[in-house]
Formats: C-alpha cells, sequence, structure tokens
C-alpha cells in the first residue's frame, strides 16, 4: 500500500482535527491567502449571478403579469391566486407574497412606460451605467454578458443584475423619474450603497443637488474629469449633524463642529473623500496662511481645498480661495495628479455672483451652500427639561385630585 493509501485510509477512523507541528513558510502563507482570495471571488461570482437570475425572474414575472393582462383575463385577484400557486410549490421559497408580486408588475412598468422600452428612453444615462458593470464585472472576474441576458430576459437591462432586489423596490417606489431611478442604480453599483445608504441618498435628494453645484470646472478641467467633479460635488450640503452655541457664529465655530463630526462630514461630502486636516497652515515669503479645511478625492486623484463661509458669498472670497488652491497644487500636487479643486461653502449666494467672480480665474472652482445647522440655544437644557417634567408632573397631579373630587360629587 503506497504512503498516500495509507494517508487516505487513516481518514476513517475516529480523531479530533488541530493544528499540527508543519513547517509553515511564505510560500505556504502565499499559498493560504490565494486560496482564500479564490474562494471569496467564487462566493462573489455566485452571489452575482445567483441575484441575476432571481432579477431576471422577477422582470419576467412582472411582464408576464402586464402583457397577459392577467387581471382582465383572469379576474381582479388573480395576483392573490398566483401568489397562493408559487407558495404552494415553493414553500421554502421567499418572494412571493401578494405585495412582492405587485412590486414586480410596478418595476417592469416604471421602467417600460407602455411601449416606450429603457433602452430608447434613457439610453445615455443606462449607458452610463453599463460602463459600470463592465468595470464592476471585470474587478469580480464574473462572466455575466448582456448579450446573453438579452436573449433570454428580452428588454432586461444587464446591468440590473447587480444591484439586490429590494433596493430596486427602494428605488421605483420612491422615484419619479426613469432618470432618477437610473441615477440611483448607478450610484449603487458604483459605490455599493447598502439599503440604508441607498434610502439616505434619496430621502436627501441627491439626485437634485448632485451635479449642479455652480462651476467653471467644464472652463479649465478635461470633459472627463469636469463631468466626474461634478458628479462628485453637490449643490448643498446637509449640515443636521452639527451644533453651534448661538445662532450669530462665525466661521471658526462652524469649522470646529464639523470637524468635530468629521465622520458625519465625510458621509455628508460623499464616497472619496479622505480628510488630511484643518487649519492647515502656509507658509510663504514668511508669512502664514491657513486652509479651512483641505481633502483629497481618492476617485479624482486630486486635493479638494475647502473654505468654510458662515454668510452670503461675496466676490471677494473668490481672489483668497484661488490663492489656496494654487498654492496646494504648487506644494502639494504631483506630476501624475489631476489638479487641485476648490470648493467654497456658504450660507447663500447668488449665482450671477459667483459667476462674475469666476472670470478671469484659471483655476477649477465651486461654490455650494448648507444648511440645518442647529442652534444649542434652540434646545433644552438639562435644567430646564427637569423643570418641565417637574410641572408635568404637578399637573397630573392636579388633574387626578379634580377627577376624584368629580368622582366622590356623582358617587353622593
Amino acid at each position: 500500500m503506497t504512503q498516500e493509501n495509507k494517508d487516505i485510509q487513516s481518514q476513517t477512523e475516529p480523531y479530533i482535527v488541530k493544528s499540527h507541528d508543519i513547517h509553515i513558510d511564505a510560500d505556504y502563507a502565499d499559498w493560504i491567502a490565494d486560496i482564500k482570495s479564490r474562494y471569496r471571488s467564487a462566493q462573489v461570482k455566485a452571489a452575482v449571478k445567483v441575484n441575476a437570475e432571481k432579477l431576471l425572474f422577477n422582470w419576467q414575472l412582472g411582464r408576464d403579469l402586464v402583457q397577459k393582462k392577467a387581471e382582465e383575463r383572469w379576474g381582479a385577484g388573480v395576483v392573490e391566486q398566483v401568489s397562493l400557486d408559487l407558495k404552494r410549490e415553493f414553500s421554502n421559497a421567499d418572494g412571493f407574497s401578494v405585495r412582492n408580486l405587485w412590486y414586480m408588475k410596478q418595476w417592469y412598468l416604471f421602467y417600460t412606460q407602455g411601449e416606450k422600452e429603457i433602452l430608447h428612453q434613457a439610453g445615455a444615462e443606462l449607458q452610463r451605467i453599463e460602463n459600470q458593470y463592465v468595470t464592476k464585472m471585470h474587478q469580480i472576474g464574473a462572466e455575466l454578458s448582456f448579450e446573453k441576458l438579452h436573449q433570454v430576459g428580452g428588454e432586461f437591462p444587464l446591468p440590473f443584475a447587480l444591484v439586490p432586489w429590494r433596493h430596486h423596490v427602494e428605488i421605483i417606489t420612491k422615484c419619479k423619474s426613469i432618470d432618477e431611478a437610473l441615477f440611483y442604480v448607478g450610484k449603487t453599483i458604483e459605490q455599493g450603497l447598502s439599503r440604508d445608504a441607498l434610502t439616505n441618498c434619496i430621502k436627501a435628494n441627491l439626485y437634485e443637488h448632485q451635479g449642479k453645484i455652480v462651476n467653471n470646472f467644464s472652463d479649465h478641467l478635461p470633459t472627463l474629469q469636469s463631468r466626474l467633479v461634478q458628479e462628485v460635488l453637490k449643490e448643498n450640503y446637509d449640515f443636521g449633524f452639527a451644533t453651534v452655541e448661538h445662532e450669530i457664529y462665525d466661521e471658526a465655530e462652524l469649522e470646529e463642529t464639523l470637524t468635530k463630526n468629521v465622520t458625519d462630514l465625510l458621509l455628508e461630502l460623499g464616497t472619496g473623500f479622505a480628510f488630511l486636516g484643518r487649519q492647515k497652515e502656509l507658509v510663504v515669503g514668511g508669512r502664514s496662511r491657513k486652509i479651512d479645511l483641505l481633502f483629497y478625492h481618492i476617485r479624482l486623484s486630486c486635493y479638494v481645498v475647502c473654505e468654510l463661509k458662515a454668510k452670503s458669498f461675496e466676490p471677494e472670497f473668490a481672489g483668497k480661495w484661488n490663492y489656496y488652491v494654487n498654492a496646494v497644487d504648487e506644494l502639494l500636487k504631483t506630476d501624475d495628479e489631476n489638479p487641485t479643486i476648490g470648493l467654497l461653502v456658504c450660507s447663500d449666494m447668488d449665482k450671477i455672483d459667483v459667476q462674475w467672480s469666476f472670470k478671469g480665474i484659471s483655476t477649477p472652482m465651486g461654490v455650494a451652500t448648507y444648511n440645518n445647522i442647529r442652534i444649542k440655544d434652540a434646545l433644552p437644557s438639562q435644567e430646564q427639561l427637569a423643570e418641565r417634567v417637574r410641572l408635568l408632573q404637578k399637573e397630573l397631579k392636579e388633574t387626578k385630585r379634580l377627577m376624584n373630587k368629580v368622582d366622590n360629587i356623582e358617587n353622593r
């Protein structure tokens, strides 16, 4: 019997699995790391394929309910009957509730709009998402072809396969147009949004605010870079996570309260921002100047100089801000990085003021606004809350006394 057969035979006898005193070297460690990587890749590929098949099924069932005119043909209760029949046959499967079947029909109708197919109605946006899809599929090494899915699924857009079903439901029930829905589909694919993150993006109306910042990017950046920057920066930022002491506050207090909540600040700015510091000092000609906030955006491969103003935009802001952007380009930017971007965030602005201020400035800059700063004085203190509770208890006690008095009178 060979040693290999003896080893195999020994595995049939009872034993406890344990770590052995074997020689572990760099080759072994690399091999184990490769095995783990291959298995994770296989998991991702399997999940993508399973999700694609389930979504294709949902799309086709929604299409059947529409094209077969099921309710007209078999009666108003046909969706409930289909749900019962499917749950009876596939008792261990999820997703056959009546509500879910209605979502399938709504999903198909939302994108097809009667006879108009999604590919014709929103071709440019879908093409952008398909490009993201190709990039994502290349990253995970999955093998699902657009043509293949079209052969079996008709008009089903393949990029949808990378978005979980519940995300699709959230999108079609909250969005008002196909373009808006596709925007969030693309964001989900690009950033891997969780359902909660997607919901927050929709609540914040990211579709309306993103890409509409007042800027000069198209004049001073290559077309692709300009488009990417405008996708990243918002028209308005929600600083509802920040609290200042009084209704009248200055830039220093605003800056401090934002950086105390830097995690929330980065979440509001969006994916890809890295915080490099507050009040970054520049020394030129022996004179010190400080940048309010400095970020680096990984996807854009550039620095972002952020200036904060707790007041409306004034034209003179542009000159100083332009200086800071140029300084970062000169002192920090490397040859393989993109030009530094300037972002000014103020309480309000007049667009004409901003546009005229940009004339003669060659650095790429954008101006946004902020809102929802909370005022600490507007919130009751701990002592005030305790006093309110004491008064409420007193009122309840008095009410109870009066009710008892009324009961005694009625019982006489």
